[in-house]
């Protein structure tokens, strides 16, 4: 693949001025400035409903409001917890009302929410094994019900069923969801909460999400929509705290999952500052450790497979969001520094990385002149933009298919 090869990423488009009574808006300075992107960059942000609901102390609230600052400055999709044991410990007790109010914070702040899982064997509510198997597809159902519906129009955006390729053979412990995947089949699981979710938000954006990117995953895939599955996208998972996956494996893995020609997320995207975790750990859980440090010469490291994965993922058509897990080594999962920000909030050179790839590599900022009859015309990354001609500003739309445009200022 060419280097800088962003022709999808970006659009023409002309403009033409006018004000209130349609004449042209001749010979005036105008500047475009791209506000936010199509693309979705993420991260794992579930800060957020601590500092949405303010339920933490004072000291600690100023400190997470600074790190979700940090945050909102680079990125504009978020990904919030859902999982079933800490979303409804109690039967017939979701925390609907903390998680709306978070996800309601960030999309106030144009940022576009994920919610993740739905359906997954993992952090399961541990009351399902009190039922039979019958009894948890409903409360599965009944699950999927409420919360589509209570979200609909905050989270449009889901991981309706994570980790599948597993599930049915799961043996760490005993779970509800493990037990009706054994009952329905991979396909089948995923069939039916594919079609309930939809059932309750027919718009929304569904995904299939896996750690496994073998072979299994592709023929589960292909399972799914031979058996009429509408999903949305691939949700590829890349946590690599065992090494970085590098340009050959990223590319391989790229060309074989475009094979069905869907969109495709990277959900969970781990690069580490600090050394690697063993390569003979199988289940990344296992890893426990009581430090794990950030150290300036991984954190060099980090931010070079920070900039090369980016780079590799913004440039293939079929990419449509790159989420990177941790926002912060604060609270980083299995205590990996795998954040773009160190435990003190301080910014590490990767976030340095993805702000100018984001901000100035993949950003349009232009100023140009209106013609005699009013036109402009510029080429840009697709997403939002702010017009200012003189002391007016309006906001619009840069994409695909949509050449001209007129705007009344």
């Amino acid at each position: 693949m060419s280097v800088n090869n962003w022709a999808h990423r970006k659009a023409n488009k002309t403009i033409k001025l006018v004000d209130a009574t349609g004449n042209p808006i001749a010979g005036k300075d105008v500047a475009l400035t791209q506000t936010n992107h199509k693309f979705l960059f993420g991260c794992g942000i579930f800060e957020a409903i601590e500092v949405a609901n303010k339920s933490v102390p004072e000291d600690r609230l100023a400190f997470l409001e600074e790190q979700l600052d940090k945050f909102l400055d680079v990125f504009n999709s978020a990904t919030l917890p859902f999982y079933w044991t800490l979303f409804e410990p109690e039967k017939g007790k979701p925390r609907t009302n903390e998680l709306k109010t978070a996800a309601q914070w960030l999309k106030e702040r144009n940022v576009t929410v994920k919610g993740h899982p739905l359906c997954w064997h993992t952090l399961t509510a541990p009351w399902l094994l009190d039922m039979s198997n019958e009894e948890i597809l409903k409360a599965q159902f009944d699950r999927i019900e409420r919360d589509v519906s209570d979200f609909k129009g905050v989270i449009d955006t889901w991981d309706v069923i994570n980790e599948v390729v597993i599930m049915p053979i799961f043996d760490k412990y005993d779970n509800g969801i493990t037990r009706i995947s054994k009952d329905l089949s991979r396909v089948g699981i995923i069939k039916e909460m594919f079609e309930k979710t939809r059932e309750f938000n027919p718009n929304a954006t569904l995904l299939l999400n896996d750690f496994n990117t073998s072979i299994n995953y592709e023929i589960l895939i292909d399972g799914c929509l031979n058996a009429g599955v509408e999903i949305d996208a691939i949700g590829i998972q890349s946590h690599q705290h065992q090494g970085y996956w590098g340009r050959e494996k990223l590319e391989q893995v790229l060309d074989r999952f475009s094979s069905f020609g869907l969109p495709i997320h990277f959900t969970e995207n781990t690069l580490t500052s600090g050394h690697l975790m063993p390569a003979d750990i199988v289940d990344l859980n296992d890893y426990q450790i009581t430090e794990w440090p950030s150290t300036p010469e991984y954190e060099e490291r980090q931010a070079k497979e920070i900039e090369e994965m980016y780079s590799i993922l913004f440039e293939h058509p079929l990419v449509e969001a790159i989420t990177t897990w941790s926002f912060s080594d604060d609270g980083a999962w299995l205590g990996a520094p795998a954040g773009f920000l160190r435990k003190d909030n301080s910014p590490k050179p990767a976030y340095e990385v993805v702000k100018r790839l984001i901000k100035e590599d993949w950003n349009t900022n232009v100023i140009c002149q209106t013609d005699d009859n009013g036109f402009v015309s510029f080429e840009g990354f697709l997403g939002e933009y702010d017009l200012v001609c003189g002391d007016k500003k309006v906001n619009f739309k840069l994409e695909k298919g949509v050449d001209t445009e007129q705007i009344i200022i």
